[in-house]
């Protein structure tokens, strides 16, 4: 082995240690300060019978609150059990994770800044009547899309879709090299490893070249995989680098909302966004879940206007502090460029900071609107009622409704809620399918040969109500049929368990599954 290689390996080492470390200590000073605040009301209660009536009528007032949200009963029901079962433990619990309700100041902000962005984006109601009358079915996913999330359907934008993340990383490093103005990153994960030295040197390139780089990336994400001193590192190198949501020790109510996004936009002309991160093991240079499968696409053309749009609030909302922008229409440059194919282009945001779930709707919408078939994947499966009623009503009106889950697991736990979820499913005719070959981090669906989304959206409580996340909804696209060909080639892969699962569990098995579904929102 090389000395080089050798001082990758330890500083690679080095930097999960401390990684690990450092979220082992935040996580134990949060936990030991949840701990005191149990303790002093669980003694106060003991002390005096009066604070003690007063615990348990908070309790319930806080039962009826939570029965009273407008919420899916399976975000409610695991904290009214909780909270009646354990009130001290269930009431500060709730308060510091369950209420997910933020600050004020942090959806101030975000709100600020979306009133400012959001209207430099199109309308392009010429685009939507197009759409309307080419597949009205399709375009009910792309009405909500505009009218809640404000963001526009594009047509004269080309789609290139990456059935293996090496492909998009190969394809970025091309687009990265022939930057000239901008270069834009924004990622839940980045390893400090082989795959990302290999953007790094071109970054520095650019950087020299007189581009201007930006690097955006979620503490608790990359937490493993990089130490404090990276964004200083990327700062030394001319790089501008802003750390999302910092994990300290500290009860602090906003820790539970990430930046799971993974936005590249090169000029305002050229974008990527997909399922990976840029660590090795998504690109299987490791493997330490069998075989990585994750998925990508590129987009040119008006459509990455949306994703500059995306990234830009994220960068100037993270924090009070940083110097943000003033001048945002020097990052939207208006170009000509004419798309070689046809086709509907709709890339989309989701926010914790309100109450429109982004994710889950348009995911429901591609079920509800379906006439022959809805395939999804998805590295975790907890959905919520809702959800559910959607799957398998589609599944009852004969559409073909399909499944895929990772046949290796990276989280076991859960793994283990994920399969909790298969009996109903597979009940009202739903397929179940796991990906035999390893971990399948892809987050995708596709509809009928005509509407596929492709993004950073998992089929779990944590993507679809408490993070940061971005896709793309896509009609009459070839990726659209790209992405489709990519599910043909994946069932053969997987085992097909739905009359495992339909034709039922043990008593302790579902009493396991049962207990685990208390703290799904956690997972």
């Amino acid at each position: 082995m090389s000395a080089g290689m050798k001082t990758a390996t330890y500083e690679k080492k080095k930097a999960n240690r401390n990684g690990v470390l450092r979220m082992g200590f935040t996580i134990l000073s949060i936990f030991l300060e949840i701990v005191l605040i149990i303790s002093l009301f669980t003694s106060l209660n003991q002390y005096a019978e009066w604070i003690n009536v007063g615990t348990r009528v908070l309790s319930t007032l806080m039962v009826l609150v939570i029965y009273g949200q407008h919420k899916t009963s399976a975000m409610k029901m695991p904290w009214i059990i909780l909270i009646l079962v354990f009130p001290v433990v269930g009431l500060t619990l709730y308060f510091l994770i369950g209420l997910n309700y933020s600050t004020h100041k942090m959806r101030k902000r975000y709100e600020d800044i979306d009133s400012v962005l959001l209207p430099l984006l199109p309308e392009n109601r010429e685009v939507a009547k197009e759409l309307h009358r080419e597949t009205p079915d399709k375009a009910a996913a792309s009405d909500y899309l505009w009218r809640n999330a404000h963001y526009p359907v594009y047509s004269n934008t080309d789609v290139v879709y990456y059935d293996e993340a090496a492909k998009g990383l190969e394809a970025q490093l091309q687009d990265l090299a022939k930057a000239e103005s901008f270069i834009f990153m924004e990622y839940h994960a980045i390893e400090n490893a082989q795959s990302w030295k290999r953007i790094e040197d071109i970054l520095v390139d650019r950087v020299r070249a007189g581009v201007e780089v930006r690097v955006f990336y979620d503490d608790m994400g990359s937490i493993g995989f990089v130490t404090t001193s990276f964004a200083k590192h990327l700062q030394s190198e001319g790089i501008q680098c802003r750390v999302f949501n910092p994990f300290m020790p500290g009860l602090n109510v906003f820790l539970n909302n990430r930046d799971h996004r993974k936005i590249t936009v090169i000029d305002g002309k050229v974008g990527f966004t997909g399922g990976y991160n840029l660590a090795n093991e998504y690109f299987n240079v490791t493997h330490p879940y069998g075989t990585w499968k994750d998925t990508g696409i590129r987009i040119e053309g008006d459509a990455v206007r949306s994703l500059t749009i995306t990234f830009l609030e994220m960068w100037n909302a993270v924090k009070n502090s940083d110097k943000d922008d003033v001048d945002f229409m020097h990052y939207l440059p208006e170009y000509p460029y004419q798309a070689r194919e046809t086709g509907f282009v709709q890339p989309y945001a989701d926010s914790p900071m309100d109450d429109e779930h982004v994710g889950e709707e348009t995911y429901i919408t591609m079920a509800d609107k379906a006439n022959r078939y809805v395939y999804y994947i998805t590295p975790y499966l907890i959905i919520t009622d809702e959800m559910m009623h959607a799957l398998c009503l589609a599944a009852k009106r004969g559409v073909d409704v399909r499944i895929i889950t990772p046949g290796v697991p990276d989280k076991r736990l859960v793994y283990g809620v994920t399969r909790s979820f298969y009996n109903r499913l597979a009940g009202n005719g739903v397929r179940i399918y796991e990906w035999t070959p390893g971990f399948c981090h892809a987050k995708m669906s596709v509809s009928d040969d005509l509407a596929a989304t492709c993004g950073t959206i998992n089929l779990d409580y944590r993507s679809l109500y408490h993070h940061f996340e971005n896709g793309c909804y896509m009609v009459g696209c070839d990726a659209v049929h790209r992405i489709k060909q990519d599910f043909d080639a994946m069932f053969p892969q997987c085992r097909d368990v739905t009359e495992k699962y339909r034709s039922g569990r043990s008593n302790v098995m579902r009493l396991w599954q049962l207990f685990l579904r208390l703290f799904a929102e956690l997972m």
